[in-house]
């Protein structure tokens, strides 16, 4: 009898948001959550709209541009290279007069409304080759994934939403076609022009009311697809913090390099006082360092046999005094001066020594 398993059960699932860190290696990466079609709702509303603002100046310019070339007379210069230039260079100043406030807005509101989606951001990462895009099994997944049915049912809604409502308001209209024949040349073209733009903002507005709905819907496909699992946080805090085992070996260098120049410190101490077994402290008193005498060292146990053993090996005089090393270990730390109330105990003790150093 054969046994399958699949293996996909076994496959640890995204079930943790994405950390900071995380969220920003995806967007220097060019991974983020937008919306492209809130950028080509707006860019078409605002194409319309400059359209219509400045109708009379394009359709101003239009007609003196075609004025001027049917009035000319025909004539050898006509067909010179200097007459040939010179009508090149009406018609290309008028299209740039006409195109450039439309093409301007669609690039200004493009750059604005990617800013107000994703801040500013710049990175050539998305412009490297990708050879898995080259694979065809990859392409066909791609082409049948979940996230291209969607964009294809998004795409169908659009196109039926705003044809259903173009054509509702190109119904309404009907009745005033047959009048364009009865119309002059201009009012023809102001009634097209503006018909056009009608349509152009409705479906602008339409576009939009959608696009804001596929925002939301990107930003959580984004925040589901940068989801991780329970073994990519652990690695991630590995990355920032550090191996535990390193960091530990790390700590205990540290403590071996603190403990070294704090042995090395023992030879200057003018007395060790101890408890006697479990706890020793260094002190020195040097006028011109501190007010009042301060711990060199200290430590229990293992290092407070050291710390006497080299007090011993360079002459150093070790005082017993249980309740005095208890305090001075307990209520100071290496470096600090000594407590105000331990000041008579601590006088009393180095003025034993200076009198034993003197004999």
């Amino acid at each position: 009898m054969e046994f399958y398993i699949n293996l996909q059960l076994f496959a640890e699932e995204k079930t943790d948001k994405a950390t900071p860190k995380k969220k920003k290696d995806v967007r220097e990466k060019g991974h983020v959550a937008q919306s492209k079609e809130i950028n080509s709702a707006l860019v078409l509303i605002g194409c319309f709209s400059v359209l219509y603002l400045f109708s009379a100046f394009i359709f101003g310019e239009m007609r003196d541009s075609a004025r001027y070339v049917f009035t000319l007379k025909v004539s050898d210069e006509m067909f010179s290279v200097e007459g040939v230039k010179l009508i090149f260079l009406r018609g290309a100043t008028t299209f740039l007069k006409t195109v450039a406030p439309i093409a301007g807005t669609a690039l200004g509101i493009g750059l604005l409304a990617s800013y107000a989606q994703v801040g500013f951001l710049f990175t050539t990462k998305t412009l490297q080759p990708k050879l898995d895009k080259l694979n065809p099994v990859e392409g066909f997944k791609r082409i049948f994934s979940r996230k291209s049915l969607f964009q294809l049912v998004k795409s169908l809604i659009k196109v039926a939403v705003v044809s259903l409502l173009t054509y509702r308001y190109l119904v309404s209209k009907y009745n005033e076609i047959p009048r364009l024949l009865d119309m002059e040349t201009e009012e023809i073209t102001r009634f097209i022009g503006g018909t056009t733009v009608n349509v152009g903002l409705r479906a602008g507005f339409i576009l939009l009311a959608l696009a804001i709905l596929d925002y939301f819907y990107q930003r959580y496909e984004f925040s589901r697809s940068i989801m991780m699992t329970k073994q990519e946080l652990k690695e991630e805090y590995k990355q920032v913090e550090g191996n535990p085992q390193i960091k530990s070996k790390i700590k205990e260098r540290q403590r071996q390099m603190s403990m070294r120049r704090m042995m090395s410190e023992v030879p200057k101490a003018d007395v060790v006082i101890t408890n006697p077994t479990h706890l020793a402290v260094a002190l020195k008193y040097d006028p011109d360092v501190a007010q009042a005498p301060y711990v060199l060292a200290k430590g229990k146990d293992l290092i407070a046999q050291r710390i006497k053993e080299i007090a011993v090996d360079n002459n150093i005089q070790v005082v017993e005094n249980v309740i005095l090393a208890r305090s001075l270990y307990q209520n100071t730390d290496i470096g600090e001066v000594i407590p105000s109330d331990l000041y008579q105990a601590v006088a009393e003790v180095l003025a034993f020594v200076y009198s034993l150093n003197k004999n």
